[in-house]
């Protein structure tokens, strides 16, 4: 083979790693942001500061030190469990589990995502957000834990992945 051969191998290969190398860059600029937005999050996201307070009180837990925390134990009313992250677990309404909780007012509900992804709890549906709350990112095995103060029916969803959906429903109690 000719020096023409040998130079068109080389052109090749110096644009594969090229193309990888650029895959690298990105996949590490978007874990940065990722993780950045998780620290940081949107102002007021994840905060009591955030949410109305006659209705919520919410706080917001983790270091990532509760890794293989069991659900059993984990003291979580509320699991993400691993790759709901994956459309398909809204088909046997697994993303948040159970995808139905009952709560009495004042009583305190605590999320955990015991998935590899990220994930957030937020009022509302996708299509039709509402900012009564939000945890903001919660990192894998972050906890958030959110006490209604009035009953009723509290819909949320995570706002990465909006197939995953749940519903607290708040009684009096007694």
């Amino acid at each position: 083979m000719g020096a023409d051969g040998n130079s068109s191998r080389l052109i090749i290969a110096a644009a594969a790693a090229a193309s990888i190398l650029a895959v690298a860059v990105v996949a590490v600029v978007t874990m940065a942001a990722m993780e950045d937005a998780a620290n940081s999050g949107p102002a007021g996201l994840g905060s009591a500061d955030a949410l109305p307070a006659t209705n919520l009180n919410a706080t917001q837990t983790g270091d990532g030190a509760a890794h293989g925390i069991n659900p059993e134990n984990s003291g979580a009313d509320i699991i993400m469990p691993t790759k709901v992250s994956r459309p398909g677990c809204e088909e046997t309404s697994s993303c948040y589990v159970p995808s139905t909780y009952a709560a009495t007012v004042g009583q305190p509900v605590t999320w955990i995502n015991e998935d590899s992804a990220f994930h957030s709890v937020t009022s509302g549906t996708y299509d039709a957000p509402l900012d009564a709350f939000d945890s903001g990112y919660m990192e894998p095995y972050d906890s958030y834990v959110l006490s209604f103060d009035a009953p009723g029916t509290y819909h949320y969803y995570c706002t990465l992945h909006p197939w995953m959906q749940g519903v607290v429903i708040v009684t009096p109690g007694k």
